[in-house]
């Protein structure tokens, strides 16, 4: 296949223009819009969202809430530091969750936290991740809150001052461990003005993993094999979807992760249904997209899924001269960067 290959998703990225922080004003962020109709590139501000949608649009947006699931805590007798980054909970109470160091974190280690938690590594999970049971003096989920902190992509080297900055201002969901970030240039002036121009949204669900993050490792991109994540559709947004869909509007994605639901949820005649359940939807050129017209996104990490999705929506050459364009003119990249709006 055309660009089949890892090497075609690599760029040069100063790394003075990956961003360490958010801005203090959301919508001030730039936003690179790409026409897919004749390639062309304008270079604006978030806030100017509204002028280059048109009135009967529907965005979907991911109200996923990022829990504070980093957790450091230390095996007895032992002084090093060890790491549990939490995932999902299981019908049994016990998590699932990634372990740094591994070796150390074997099944039957016991590993002793902050307010006198406890987590036992109970077994061995699928792609080198833990189950963990946690025993506390209260309910875990209460103590959760004191005892995490929020988990930073490992590109972005200094702690948020507040954990609000990691979040969309409309997340209600509990569950994620990393943010979709294409959702945080939104503020409620924008959110106003998109109202007034006739410009509707709905929500989705999806709780992203770490493996959002992590590059892809196969030089055939077509052998990777893509992380599960957790994802709900209600029949309210089902039906708006469905409305918007006869009416001829066009539905637009506010990042990959409601990219990704909405490809899944979406049946071959692109008629969406009220549904729950686990994604793991690999998207990448030669994709045929059922459900997205037009999509919201951040500027991804070379060799990443996510460059590759993209890249499958836009055209390969259309996407790598956008991102050569943007180093140029000295965007701010990845989570907490610019934007890019493809039309």
């Amino acid at each position: 296949m055309e660009y089949g290959k890892l090497s075609d998703y690599d760029y040069h990225l100063p790394p003075e223009l990956i961003a360490q922080e958010p801005l203090l004003q959301r919508d001030k962020s730039r936003m690179l819009v790409l026409n897919r109709s004749n390639k062309s590139t304008e270079h604006t501000t978030f806030n100017q969202l509204p002028a280059y949608l048109q009135t009967g649009d529907l965005l979907v947006l991911n109200n996923t809430r990022v829990i504070p699931a980093r957790l450091i805590g230390k095996i007895p007798g032992r002084a090093t530091d060890v790491e549990l980054l939490l995932l999902h909970k299981l019908a049994n109470g016990n998590w699932v969750a990634m372990a740094k160091p591994g070796r150390k974190l074997r099944p039957g280690t016991k590993v002793e936290m902050a307010y006198a938690v406890e987590a036992y590594i109970v077994d061995y999970v699928d792609g080198g991740l833990r189950e963990v049971q946690f025993s506390a003096p209260e309910p875990f989920e209460q103590i959760l809150p004191r005892l995490g902190k929020v988990p930073l992509p490992p590109y972005i080297k200094k702690e948020v001052e507040d954990p609000a900055q990691y979040q969309t201002i409309y997340a209600t969901e509990d569950g994620s461990a990393a943010a979709p970030t294409a959702g945080f240039h939104f503020t409620d002036t924008v959110f106003n003005a998109l109202q007034e121009k006739g410009i509707t949204w709905t929500f989705i669900t999806l709780h992203i993993g770490p493996g959002t993050f992590q590059p892809v490792k196969v030089e055939d991109i077509r052998d990777h094999v893509m992380h599960q994540e957790y994802f709900r559709i209600d029949s309210a947004t089902a039906s708006q979807l469905n409305r918007a869909r006869e009416g001829g509007r066009r539905i637009i994605a506010v990042g990959t992760t409601a990219c990704r639901v909405l490809e899944t949820a979406a049946d071959s005649a692109g008629i969406f249904k009220a549904q729950e359940g686990w994604s793991g939807l690999y998207i990448y050129p030669g994709f045929t997209f059922r459900a997205v017209d037009a999509m919201l996104t951040n500027f991804h990490l070379p060799h990443s899924s996510l460059l590759m999705l993209v890249t499958a929506l836009a055209g390969h050459k259309a996407i790598m001269s956008a991102y050569r364009e943007a180093v140029e003119k000295k965007y701010r990249f990845f989570s907490f960067g610019d934007c890019m709006l493809i039309l």
